[in-house]
């Protein structure tokens, strides 16, 4: 007789499988006291599920943050995109009103379509360096520009006084 062993990685996923199937209402929610209920009867320490919770609280944040450099990101390009076509459907009128037909629109048109492309590329692509790099700049700007409006409301609310 084989007794069944598992890695810790196989257990979470099998009780991940679990719990969903369990949870037949999508919309149940669980209190922390039966979250602490849960990990006192798998043996998880009280320390050890208050600094599981930190962890996945600062991801949920991050994915909040990505959510909204992704969001800022894809305005922009709509934007540009809007910008594009109005200057190319002007150019392209242009060439019509000529007389000779398209001709040397159509060279604009290809050139700034390559551009808009490449800018495509780059705003949805969200995995890689580049957008790493990219999300750490864009989230370092919102944090000093946090920090600076927290400095002056108090600075702000203290002349109030």
């Amino acid at each position: 007789m084989s007794t069944r062993t598992y890695t810790q990685e196989d257990i979470q996923q099998i009780l991940n499988l679990a719990i969903a199937r369990q949870a037949d209402d999508k919309d149940k929610e669980f209190s922390y006291e039966q979250l602490l209920e849960i990990a006192t009867e798998l043996e998880i320490s009280t320390d050890t599920l208050k600094q599981a919770e930190r962890d996945w609280l600062e991801q949920q944040g991050e994915m909040l943050q990505r959510q909204a450099f992704n969001a800022q990101r894809q305005g922009r390009f709509k934007k540009r995109f809007g910008n594009y076509a109005i200057v190319n459907v002007f150019l392209l009128s242009m060439d019509l009103i000529g007389g000779a037909g398209l001709s040397w629109s159509l060279y604009i048109l290809l050139c700034c379509g390559f551009a808009v492309g490449l800018d495509a590329w780059n705003t949805f692509q969200t995995k890689g360096e580049e957008y790493e790099l990219a999300f750490e700049r864009w989230r370092r700007k919102h944090q000093v520009k946090k920090f600076f409006n927290t400095v002056v409301n108090k600075w702000l609310k203290a002349w109030q006084i």
